[in-house]
């Protein structure tokens, strides 16, 4: 694929960096949503923050991993760095890839503390677990990694990708 026009390329490096931003503060506002599940004496506040986790990831965390994961390779693919000609772009990718699958397999444990704290007598040890603590500490640990990536970009073509750079076109 060619590279984009330098107003397009723009167009999607601000789209990119809008939903990754947008992700990762997502994620940070999880992290003091679990903050608070965990420490807060308070009954009733630890209920809300259960109950507001679950709509949050579907409507917050999802979506705006999916338009990462989107734009990021119609970055990769619309400019010269490629979704497979450097490591930094192919592990950006599979770190993306692999935290949309963990979120995604975490909701059912999100919809099952939202139900626990929809009870009319919700037990609290169930909700007081350092899982969502834990899982939210990992996502913000990847994405800063991802983030990272980034901006130093680390030197180091794949492969096949090094190879066909140093052979001559004709």
């Amino acid at each position: 694929m060619s590279p984009m026009a330098p107003r397009l390329r723009k167009l999607a490096l601000t789209a990119h960096v809008s939903a990754s931003v947008g992700w990762l503060g997502a994620v940070l506002v999880f992290l003091a949503l679990a903050v608070v599940g965990l420490t807060s004496p308070d009954a009733r506040t630890v209920r809300a923050v259960y109950l507001a986790m679950e709509p949050a990831a579907w409507y917050a965390l999802v979506p705006l991993a999916g338009a990462s994961l989107l734009t990021g390779v119609i970055q990769s693919l619309g400019t010269t760095w490629g979704l497979f000609r450097h490591y930094w772009v192919l592990f950006k990718l599979l770190i993306n890839v692999g935290a949309i699958v963990v979120r995604l397999m975490y909701t059912e444990t999100l919809g099952y503390l939202a139900g626990v704290a929809a009870a009319p007598e919700p037990d609290p040890d169930v909700l007081r677990s350092p899982s969502v603590l834990i899982h939210t500490v990992l996502a913000v640990v990847l994405l800063l990694l991802a983030t990272l990536l980034a901006v130093f970009k680390p030197r180091g073509q794949m492969r096949f990708a090094a190879s066909r750079t140093a052979a001559p076109q004709q």
